[in-house]
Formats: C-alpha cells, sequence, structure tokens
C-alpha cells in the first residue's frame, strides 16, 4: 500500500497515542497496576449521584431518553445545551456571549484539531502562519495535531522560580513575548497541562494585549479550568471577550466517555467550528449535552464544581505532594507549584537517565505516567529539564497512588545511586 503524506500524521511514537494506548491497553491480570499517567478525571461520588439523577430524569420524561439515541443534533451542537449554557455564562459573568457564539465538538481534541489548522499553516501562495505557545511545557496532544509537512508550533522556554526547598513554578518569559508576523495565534492552557500552572492574572492581561494588537486570537485552554470544572486552587478569574477562543471540556468534571469539547468564540469562528463538524463527522455527539443540560440552565454546575470537584482535587493534591516528599526525602525532587488541574509535575534534578527511561523502567513494574519531553511542542533547541520530568495524575485511587508514588521513589533512587556508584569507582 502507499499512503499519501497525510499518513505521517499518524506517527506510531507520538505523545499522546503513548498515552492513550497506555491509557486504554493495560492487561489488569499482569499484576498490580498505578495508572498515574493518563487523563481520566476521578470517579467522585457527589458528581456520579448528580448523573444518576439527571440519567433516571431523561429516562422518566417521555422519550427524551430515545430521542437523545436516536436523532442527529445539528452540525454546532446540541441547541437546547447551547442556549442554556449562553445563558449562564451572561447571567453569572456578563459576556456578551449568545448562542451564536458557541459549537459543540467531539472532544477538545476535536477542537483543537480544527482550531490549530484554522490558523496555522499556509495562507495564499507564499505567507505561513503558526501557532504560538508563551510558556511550555504545555499539553501533549497539541503536538501533533497540524496538516502538512511543516510544523505550526512554535513555543517559549520558561522561567523558573524556585519556591521553597522543594518547589518551583514555571513563568511566562514576558520580554522574549514578541509574537512575529508569522504568529496566527496565541494558545496557553490555564490551569496548565502537565505542570497544574496557572499563569497570573498580569501574564494573562500581557498576553490578551498583544493578541489585540496584532489581530490575531488568544486561545484558552480551559478543559481544567474557569469557569468549569473550575479546578484551580489559586485565585483567578474566567475572561472571555471576542478575541478569545475559549475552550471546555465535560471530561474532567467526570465525562470522559462522553467526547464532549465546547468552543466558545466570535461568530466566524464558530461558523467554521461548525463546517468541520459537519464534514469530519456530521454532528457532534448528543449524550452529553443532553446529560447535562439541566443542571447547566440551572446553575447547578458551578455549584457542583464549587462544592465537590475543586475540594476533591485540592485535598488529593495534598495528600500527594505530601507522600511524595516523605518518599522522596533523600532525593533530588522538586515538585511544580500545585495551582490546579489533576497533575503533579516531577522535576529530578540531574536525573542520570532520561525521563523516557524512567517512563519504560515504570512501566515494567506496573507504574504509568508520562516522559517530560513530550510536553514542549515547538522547542527545537536541547534543553537537558525536559528530559528530568514527569507527569503524574493524582487522580487514581489513593492505594494506586501511593503504591506508584512509592515505585517512582525506588527506580529514581536507583538510578541516582548507580551514577554515584559509578563516579565513586572513577
Amino acid at each position: 500500500m502507499k499512503f499519501t503524506n497525510f499518513a505521517k500524521q499518524f506517527d506510531p511514537d507520538s505523545g499522546i497515542l503513548q498515552l492513550m494506548s497506555d491509557l486504554g491497553g493495560v492487561d489488569p491480570h499482569k499484576g498490580p497496576i498505578s495508572m498515574l499517567g493518563g487523563g481520566n478525571p476521578a470517579m467522585i461520588p457527589g458528581m456520579e449521584r448528580a448523573y444518576r439523577r439527571e440519567m433516571n430524569l431523561l429516562l422518566e420524561n417521555g422519550r427524551s431518553f430515545e430521542s437523545m439515541l436516536g436523532a442527529y443534533d445539528a452540525p454546532v451542537g446540541n441547541l437546547a445545551f447551547i442556549e442554556a449554557l449562553s445563558g449562564l455564562l451572561s447571567e453569572q459573568y456578563g459576556w456578551p456571549v449568545n448562542a451564536r457564539n458557541i459549537a459543540v465538538t467531539n472532544g477538545s481534541q476535536s477542537s483543537f484539531s480544527v482550531l490549530f489548522n484554522l490558523f496555522g499553516g499556509q495562507v495564499g501562495d507564499s505567507r505561513f502562519q503558526r501557532i504560538l505557545f508563551p510558556l511550555t511545557p504545555e499539553y501533549i496532544g497539541y503536538s501533533d495535531v497540524g496538516l502538512g509537512d511543516r510544523s505550526i508550533f512554535t513555543s517559549n522556554l520558561p522561567q523558573i522560580e524556585y519556591r521553597g526547598d522543594r518547589g518551583f513554578k514555571y513563568k511566562v518569559d514576558l520580554d522574549r513575548l514578541d509574537p512575529g508576523e508569522d504568529i496566527g495565534a496565541i494558545c496557553l492552557s490555564r490551569p496548565t497541562n502537565p505542570t497544574g500552572n496557572v499563569v497570573t492574572n498580569r501574564e494573562l492581561d500581557v498576553m490578551r494585549k498583544l493578541a489585540a494588537e496584532r489581530g490575531i486570537p488568544l486561545i484558552l485552554d480551559c478543559a481544567y479550568g474557569q469557569p468549569f470544572p473550575d479546578i484551580v486552587f489559586t485565585p483567578a478569574e474566567p475572561v472571555w471577550d471576542r478575541n478569545i477562543i475559549l475552550c471546555l471540556s465535560l471530561s474532567k468534571l467526570g465525562l470522559p466517555g462522553v467526547r464532549t469539547g465546547i468552543v466558545i468564540a466570535d461568530e466566524p469562528v464558530i461558523e467554521l467550528l461548525t463546517g468541520a463538524n459537519a464534514i469530519f463527522s456530521l454532528a457532534p455527539g448528543r449524550f452529553g449535552p443532553t446529560l447535562v443540560s439541566g443542571i447547566v440552565k440551572s446553575g447547578e454546575i458551578l455549584k457542583l464544581c464549587r462544592e465537590v470537584v475543586r475540594p476533591w482535587y485540592r485535598e488529593r493534591s495534598q495528600l500527594a505532594i505530601d507522600i511524595a516528599n516523605d518518599l522522596m526525602a533523600d532525593i533530588p525532587l522538586r515538585i511544580h507549584l500545585s495551582e490546579g488541574a489533576i497533575f503533579l509535575w516531577f522535576w529530578f534534578e540531574g536525573l542520570p537517565i532520561s525521563s523516557e527511561t524512567l517512563y519504560r523502567r515504570l512501566k515494567s513494574r506496573g507504574v504509568y505516567v508520562i516522559a517530560g519531553h513530550h510536553f514542549f511542542p515547538g522547542i527545537e533547541c536541547q534543553w537537558r529539564h525536559m528530559h528530568e520530568c514527569i507527569r503524574v495524575s493524582y487522580a487514581a485511587p489513593e492505594e494506586d497512588l501511593r503504591r506508584g508514588l512509592a515505585v517512582i521513589s525506588e527506580e529514581v533512587r536507583i538510578a541516582y545511586d548507580d551514577q554515584n556508584s559509578k563516579i565513586s569507582a572513577q
């Protein structure tokens, strides 16, 4: 068979394929597994009860259930859900949002697959636009969605601010943040996947101003952020204007299986996304939007985030940090300041092996993490720091989390001990 250049997009070594294959291909019969790598959210009882209640209401309400399963939505998405969401956002935040500013997609990955190619790539015969990530590390799933033979991404390395003896935080290097004429959009996640970093209000204001001045959109990936699921542990406010493309998801509310992404943007962007939905998939799925329309319309979704989702993750984050620091007190570990999302970002300074080697050693023992170098899209330089970090999810059951962190500490300690032994022998 002779494949086209398009087939090159589906590299079997891509980070996102590795992540999802690990997530869905684990054999539970091969021994205990600690799934600390994938993005599965926690199964929080309070959210599960709310979804079961909403499902029962659908089942009891005439033919609502049958209609949800047996009919297509419009290419823009479920109209009742879109109306409910636009009402919630305009009422709660005063945003000038109406139904024409919202589109539903088949998950955030689908959203970005379209958005990045709307603003990054060939323009006419001679001009080429790129997507700028002002701060890396960034989401692993961005890297492989650009179509064509030329990368559409460019990124800035972060400034590192040390916090205490064991912590640190990435900061946007504002002095280097200068979008050139070839930049078609600026994009960042808030909170950041993989680090849990929340860019400061000042950093965000600078990026909003720069984007507006250059006439390019600012794409905000809030799959873990505000207004929902609001897994944010530091002061921050949800923001939107017509120059911002805000991307949301139902996944981290505990619904990854329904594959529902949401894009809030100016009308021309929504029209293009609607066309992409029709061409690539006819219409987005309607299970997720139908299931949550009631709690969106009533505003209960924000209350659940505030009282159920965020407290659960905040408590689990601190537990994971305490366990890791206790187990690895003798190891040169720094943990990125946990400001949100569902991951911790471990930096082993001077790690004698690459994070990819560490990933493979851990996987052989049934512990799944993600090697750090996958999270630097658009970085062309060699930076050792990229190979000294791993992403660790703390959404797993506590028993799995404790076991996984113990195995990580053992393998990292072995790597440092081997290095010290070689130095002593010289």
